[in-house]
């Protein structure tokens, strides 16, 4: 859903509708309570054409100073100040085209001079409309923003619905479920101790999975608690097939980020870049402040990346669906890539950036 601001054929239909009224009505207030002459017609047109130039180069100039994201304590000064000027600017234009107007009408009644004094009058009549006009601007834009809100919190809880399932389905399918069971059920008499920690690590995995729905959001701590569970798990299966690291910043580990990110990253970068080796390979996770405000998480696997659009997404959460969550939770401040690194050969790197609250941890 668009707001106000971003429809230029609704902006411009509005504004031409307006400034046409407003036009109209001078016309007719000059012809009801004073002497109407055919020189009143160009002159009210200049009037409104002014106007409607002069609040269109306004708003141009609070789009660009982000204006609709100030406090209302904030963006009424610059409201008043700008419609101010905005006005002075208006009838400047007016008046000297309205001078130059008069002097072709009434050739022989240039030489008088042009009331500008008058047109004093006309600069607050110009004022008042241009607030108007503002609050007219402002009061759409605000109520398309707060819909978009609304609509933005809607596809975000659909989202999280659509991230449960799924990891529902890929963390706790029958299959995991069966090689983690089974190969537990094999330890159990060979090595007791590692059958119950085994058997700790998968309870725990699942008691985050189910756990979901309760937030939007985790600290990238308890994350990466659920991805060593999972690796471990893996390893058992893997053997030493799977080599992992994780290397993470301490002042990384409070930034929040949706749950089963990194999880997911890693079951791709095991399921793409390990399972299908004979020799297997290594998992390295990284997770460190890039910038004043920026956290970067990478996760390296080996491996060429060979996207399959056609192929069902069996990763969990699914790469569109995590991108579609951090974009409604960030916006253009997270981001998430995947494809081959640059700087080392055969291997696929997954980069996910997100902001850090207040600038830092």
């Amino acid at each position: 859903m668009a707001t106000f601001s971003a429809r230029p054929r609704l902006y411009w239909l509005l504004q031409l509708l307006g400034w046409g009224l407003y036009t109209v009505l001078g016309g007719a207030l000059v012809a009801i309570f004073g002497k109407f002459q055919a020189v009143i017609i160009p002159i009210e047109l200049i009037v409104g054409g002014a106007l409607l130039l002069g609040s269109h180069l306004l708003r141009l100039y609070m789009r660009h100073h982000g204006w609709t994201r100030l406090p209302l304590a904030q963006l009424l000064p610059r409201l008043l100040l700008g419609n101010l000027l905005t006005a002075g600017g208006s009838m400047v234009l007016t008046g000297t085209l309205v001078g130059l107007l008069f002097a072709l009408w009434y050739p022989n009644e240039a030489s008088k001079g042009f009331p500008w004094l008058q047109y004093i009058g006309y600069t607050l009549n110009s004022f008042i409309v241009l607030l108007l006009w503002s609050g007219i601007y402002f009061s759409l834009h605000y109520l398309d923003r707060s819909r978009q809100a609304e609509v933005d919190q809607w596809r975000l809880m659909a989202a999280v619905r659509e991230a449960e399932m799924r990891t529902l389905k890929a963390q706790i399918n029958p299959h995991f479920l069966f090689n983690g069971l089974n190969n537990i059920r094999a330890l159990v008499l060979e090595n007791p101790a590692r059958a119950r920690e085994m058997m700790t690590h998968l309870s725990d995995l699942l008691r985050y999975s189910l756990q979901l729905n309760t937030r939007e959001q985790v600290p990238l701590a308890r994350e990466l608690e659920v991805v060593t569970h999972y690796l471990i798990l893996e390893s058992l299966q893997l053997e030493e097939r799977l080599h992992y690291s994780l290397d993470v910043a301490p002042a990384a580990l409070p930034v929040l980020l949706p749950p089963m990110t990194v999880q997911l990253l890693v079951e791709n970068a095991i399921k793409h870049g390990i399972a299908p080796r004979p020799g297997g390979g290594s998992v390295q996770v990284s997770a460190q402040l890039e910038s004043p405000g920026q956290l970067l998480i990478t996760v390296r696997s080996p491996g060429r990346y060979q996207p399959d659009p056609s192929a069902p997404d069996h990763t969990g959460v699914g790469l569109p669906n995590a991108h579609e969550r951090l974009q409604l939770l960030f916006g253009p401040r997270a981001s998430l890539r995947v494809g081959d690194d640059a700087r080392l050969a055969d291997t696929v790197t997954a980069e996910l950036r997100l902001p850090v609250a207040g600038g830092g941890v």
